[in-house]
């Protein structure tokens, strides 16, 4: 779909693309008040211009739905490698991230700097019968400037939030917990989570309160006494 910012340490960054291109705003793209769902409606039957199979018993969730943390939703997904099938998805929590976090790599220019971090954790299912392997998990993050943001694309290791895409094979009943970066520009707040697939389909939408940065641990300076018990 878009390009994404992959991070690797010590190595200087490319800016990801989606975040400046001005198409990627979404006009929109958030219901009113009036609209808004607590839980998803579902119907039976996949989107007309998708030829994936629902299984029996699954329902999937309709365009549109607002969802809180922790709510589930089904959808088809076809990747673009041309496969397809049913996703559940969950985003369980968002917290807010901070640029000590990525110490160890290399923030060069003012956009990484200036950027609010934010971490979500997402379960994804496979429900359906296709195989929708290898390739990134289908969530986006918006901001309060109506942006989409792509997850960042890590290519070591960030222990602060563990992102991984799809394994290579994800075929039914297989299931994948991950964290996804967002980098919001300008500091910008974000507001909720997306499933949005094309520019065509009205986007689901995960909202809630977004929890504090976590403060690294406290180190002892060299040389502090300890306390003793007499």
């Amino acid at each position: 779909m878009h390009n994404v910012c992959v991070l690797a340490p010590r190595r200087r960054l490319a800016l990801p693309l989606a975040l400046l291109l001005p198409a990627l705003l979404l006009s929109g793209c958030s219901e009113s008040g009036d609209d808004a769902k607590a839980a998803p409606k579902s119907s039976g039957s996949p989107t007309p211009s998708s030829t994936v199979k629902v299984p029996q018993g699954i329902s999937l969730t309709d365009q549109g739905s607002k969802l809180k943390f922790g709510d589930t939703s089904r959808v088809i997904f076809e990747s673009a490698k041309g496969r397809g099938s049913v996703l559940q998805l969950r985003v369980t929590s968002v917290r807010r991230g901070s640029l000590a976090d990525f110490k160890g790599f290399i923030l060069d220019d003012d956009y990484k700097k200036k950027a609010a971090y934010y971490y979500a954790h997402v379960q994804v299912k496979n429900v359906g019968d296709g195989d929708v392997g290898g390739v990134p998990v289908p969530v986006w993050g918006v901001n309060a400037d109506n942006t989409l943001l792509p997850a960042v694309n890590f290519t070591t290791g960030f222990p602060r939030c563990p992102s991984k895409p799809l394994p290579s094979s994800f075929g039914p009943g297989k299931s994948l917990d991950t964290c996804l970066v967002y980098l919001s520009p300008n500091r910008s707040a974000l507001t909720a989570v997306s499933y949005r697939p094309s520019q065509q389909f009205n986007p689901i939408v995960w909202q809630g309160t977004v929890g504090k940065p976590i403060r690294p641990a406290a180190t002892k300076k060299a040389g502090a006494s300890r306390s003793a018990t007499p």
